[in-house]
């Protein structure tokens, strides 16, 4: 990839190392030119087209590890309405809601569940099933928050703020204990944001989950409870180690964390490795999930990565290689914030004045943006039947992109779909340039290999299926010879693994 200085790097909040690179030959396929910024398609592959993917309703899959996120609504930061006929034709098959303890109880005692029923009914209708992120704070029992939502005032500090919280908590339990089985509590409670009015404290927040999870589990027996919810900042580990030193593993089901980068694969096999080392030390059962992740379409907007340089392009892009990469390392679950642009957003301090442009749909007139479209070919795809698979893929010399003076490193991820291999690929280099697409050469070997009849490529940022008419079996080893090599990915499988027209 193109070298970035440490400053530059850290100015992105990578770290001071790169990845490493992979052999290259000056070699150029495509032209000089980068594609427009809102293209939808990378560059004119030079294959020939046999159609686009099928789209999938969240309905019509029966599951998969594909979230979106429906947060904020404790803020009435989105209209749901206008959301739920765009998540239909979505795929995915879960969402992450936060619960409004504020919006709830508005006269102490008193628990009006009407704006959480309509939510959770209406994504069940459609296919999508609810996991609850329950929080936040609440005046009545917090009253230093400055703003209604109380976003991040934590019910630890007062023995009133505690049974307020429990009280809530059961009520909650209670109400949706048919419906809803996934409960989170708090969110990224080791960052200042979100643990108020006192400094994060592992101690604070495993006493906050040690109180809370047992009243779930009496109201909710075959509950599942998520912990953590860990912004993802250098001392996450630490924090969750001294957590689990406390005793949180003996009340957690999954730990769910939020992988914000750039660069979404930039040390994140390390992180992820590093995570379930850690977990497994102390609780072999838990599972991973990455709950909350996201990257803006456009410039001028608050919250994490809005600084950089984005637009609907490189925001598509950025979602496929982020959720991509936790499926290919068996992530149990991973979700996207936000189903919809988050306009004049609220941190829990009153209105900002600026929107979070992280959705799928645009804030203005939910219309879906190239994401949401790239999001829809994921899901056709990578449902619960796909699986993660250690296939033995080899790429040749790649093609250096115009002016590097670094050899590119390949990013690949294997699956299995039925009996059919699925190898998706692509450069995880910075989003913050657009590149035109070059070609590299491909082959694969796997014991599945010789099911693959009529292999296709998908290019899943237009959902674009091409045919490789070029590519030959040979003693076990499929070679598929010059393919395209893009910053977003590229998956090769059969025709019969899919659904296209």
């Amino acid at each position: 990839m193109t070298k970035l200085s440490r400053r530059k790097l850290l100015q992105l909040g990578l770290g001071a190392a790169a990845f490493a690179g992979a052999g290259g030959a000056e070699k150029e396929i495509f032209g000089q030119n980068a594609p427009a910024a809102n293209s939808p398609v990378a560059a004119d592959f030079d294959l020939k087209v046999a159609g686009k993917l099928k789209p999938r309703t969240s309905a019509s899959i029966s599951a998969s590890a594909l979230s979106i996120g429906c947060e904020t609504l404790d803020r009435k930061m989105f209209d749901p309405v206008r959301v739920y006929p765009h998540l239909a034709k979505l795929g995915v098959k879960w969402a992450r809601l936060q619960t409004g303890w504020a919006r709830t109880e508005t006269v102490k005692g008193t628990y009006d569940f009407a704006w959480l029923d309509e939510v959770v009914d209406s994504l069940v209708k459609i296919g999508v099933r609810p996991w609850f992120n329950l929080g936040y704070g609440n005046r009545l029992y917090t009253p230093g928050a400055p703003d209604p939502a109380s976003v991040g005032w934590a019910p630890v500090f007062t023995p009133q703020a505690r049974v307020g919280w429990l009280a809530y908590t059961k009520s909650i339990a209670k109400h949706f204990k048919s419906r809803v089985r996934h409960w989170e509590i708090w969110n990224e409670a080791n960052t200042t944001g979100f643990w108020k009015p006192e400094k994060p404290s592992p101690e604070g927040y495993v006493n906050l989950v040690k109180a809370t999870a047992p009243v779930i589990r009496r109201q909710v027996p075959n509950a599942v409870i998520v912990a953590g919810a860990l912004g993802d900042i250098p001392e996450s580990l630490h924090y969750l180690e001294r957590c689990l030193e406390l005793g949180l593993g003996d009340y957690a089901d999954k730990i769910s964390f939020h992988p914000y980068r750039a660069i979404p694969e930039f040390n994140y096999e390390q992180h992820v490795r590093a995570f379930r080392q850690l977990v497994g030390r102390f609780n072999p059962r838990i599972e991973l999930w990455q709950g909350e992740c996201g990257t803006p379409s456009e410039n001028g907007g608050s919250g994490a990565l809005a600084a950089l340089d984005w637009n609907e392009n490189r925001q598509a892009k950025w979602l496929l290689r982020r959720l991509l990469t936790d499926l290919g390392l068996g992530i149990e679950l991973t979700s996207y914030f936000h189903a919809v642009d988050l306009v004049n957003y609220n941190w829990g301090a009153g209105a900002t004045g600026k929107p979070n442009l992280k959705g799928v749909l645009r804030g203005r007139d939910y219309s879906p943006k190239l994401s949401y479209f790239a999001y829809q070919n994921l899901c056709a795809l990578f449902d619960a039947t796909t699986k993660p698979a250690d296939l033995m893929p080899h790429f040749g010399d790649p093609v250096m992109w115009k002016g590097a003076t670094e050899r590119e490193t390949i990013y690949s991820a294997g699956f299995s779909r039925g009996n059919f291999p699925v190898l998706a690929y692509w450069l995880p280099v910075s989003l913050q340039e657009d590149r035109a697409a070059k070609k590299i050469e491909v082959s694969l070997w796997h014991k599945q290999a010789e099911n693959l009849k009529n292999p296709v490529l998908i290019n899943l940022l237009s959902g674009e299926v091409y045919r490789l008419n070029e590519a030959r079996l040979e003693n076990g080893f499929w070679r598929f010879g010059w393919l395209p090599l893009a910053d977003s990915p590229l998956v090769i499988t059969d025709a019969k693994a899919i659904e296209y027209a």
